[in-house]
């Protein structure tokens, strides 16, 4: 039986669990179908498990942060924005705070808090949650979406939403079925690949250094044409395949692996500095140490596991005098340490990715509405549409605002 005014979504993550508070805040009957017991899983493990909601930035910065199809979600940005998903937590019972680079967590670093906000609201407004596997759509005629069917029963409505994520993270339930559900629909599907990804790197040295964090440096990506694509300062870390850690992440989001060979990464591990400023640093440690090998010179520059790398790449003799040192050789040492340079070699496994990017064509989804243009009633949210953000909470306020503006739209006929 199809009750009147009612929506079915599938997934209670981010966005669905938004666009089901939203719309039963309107009365609307809402169902939320997810086949885990529990909703939230990707928000659960997102932030390290401390759930980073949203970024404090203004529009600008946040339109900037979304390198693949922003100005499809001016509207929904418009419609619900950084402080409105503040707001929103805050009033549910979750303090929260502000770190560096203007993220946004629950004061008690715990993104369970984040999980119980959002199950204590969809309870208040009597949101059905069925946890069953949606297999299919139902569809009244060609173009016209009436329901879902699961692996137990069939369920009606007056509209569907599919905010059930991408190919990330597939233990979370993030496993790519929902494309599959929306080209039954007619829709288009950019082809998914990973995006805020660890990167693997060629050089042996990365693996050496496994476990080494670098804060406050600013990793440069740049195509075979020399344009940089990505420079940003902050926090990056060695692993025993490569890289990883905020900058490399959010750097991932602009390399096409169709074109992967032609991309270079380059670190700079002092960019406080100007060259001719860290020339003089380095001629001053030189002097200071004259009497000691080069090798014991540098801890007060360098981390002490960076030091053997940056001496061997600056091709230093590393037991060679400080008073030894030649002017070529310091300025291959500072050329070194303004660009420490690794050679991309491809992503780790999709698996392991954060976000994917890929999804429903942006061009079949009404962006201020959230609502399809192939298939009546028909709405979609969150990752599995083809947009996607840097690190730093930008990808879950992208899940925010789309379910907050499809859960607005629903059956609006004014819409």
């Amino acid at each position: 039986m199809m009750k009147r005014n009612s929506v079915i979504i599938v997934g209670a993550g981010a966005a669905g669990c938004m666009a089901a508070v939203t719309a039963a805040s309107r009365g609307l009957d809402v169902t939320l179908f997810d086949r885990n017991e529990k909703i939230g899983r990707k928000m659960l493990i997102t932030g390290k498990g401390r759930c980073n909601v949203t970024n404090n930035c203004d529009r600008d910065t946040l339109m900037a942060s979304v390198p693949v199809n922003s100005r499809f979600l001016y509207s929904a940005f418009a419609a619900f924005s950084p402080q409105d998903t503040m707001d929103f937590f805050e009033k549910n019972g979750v303090p929260l705070k502000t770190e560096r680079g203007k993220r946004v967590f629950p004061q008690s670093d715990k993104s369970t808090d984040i999980i119980d906000a959002f199950f204590r609201k969809l309870r208040e407004l009597h949101v059905r949650i069925i946890n069953e596997d949606v297999k299919e759509l139902i569809f009244s005629d060609e173009n016209t979406v009436c329901g879902v069917k699961t692996n137990k029963a069939d369920y009606r409505a007056d509209c569907v939403m599919l905010a059930c994520g991408g190919c990330s993270y597939p233990q979370t339930g993030s496993d790519g079925f929902g494309y599959k559900l929306a080209e039954s629909s007619g829709h288009t599907i950019v082809e998914p690949i990973p995006s805020l990804i660890p990167i693997i790197t060629k050089e042996s040295w990365c693996s050496d250094l496994q476990g080494l964090s670098l804060r406050n440096v600013t990793l440069t990506l740049k195509n075979a044409k020399n344009k940089t694509l990505y420079s940003e300062l902050g926090e990056m870390l060695f692993t025993h395949y490569g890289i990883t850690g905020p900058l490399v992440l959010s750097a991932s989001s602009h390399i096409d692996i169709k074109k992967s060979s032609d991309y270079t990464l380059s670190i700079d591990l002092k960019p406080a500095l100007t060259v001719e400023q860290l020339d003089k640093r380095v001629i001053r440690d030189l002097e200071t140490f004259h009497n000691k090998d080069i090798i014991n010179s540098l801890d007060e520059l360098l981390p002490k596991r960076l030091i053997p790398v940056v001496i061997k790449l600056s091709g230093i003799e590393p037991h060679k005098k400080c008073c030894e040192i030649t002017k070529g050789e310091r300025q291959s040492l500072v050329s070194t340490l303004k660009s420490l340079n690794v050679t991309f070699d491809g992503f780790r496994p999709i698996e392991e990715a954060i976000i994917t990017r890929g999804g429903v064509n942006v061009r079949e989804i009404d962006p201020k509405t959230m609502q399809s243009k192939k298939c009546r009633g028909l709405y979609f949210g969150g990752e599995i549409i083809d947009v996607n953000a840097y690190t730093g909470g930008f990808n879950l306020q992208i899940a925010f605002s789309t379910g907050y503006l499809a859960g607005m739209s629903f059956l609006d006929n004014d819409k």
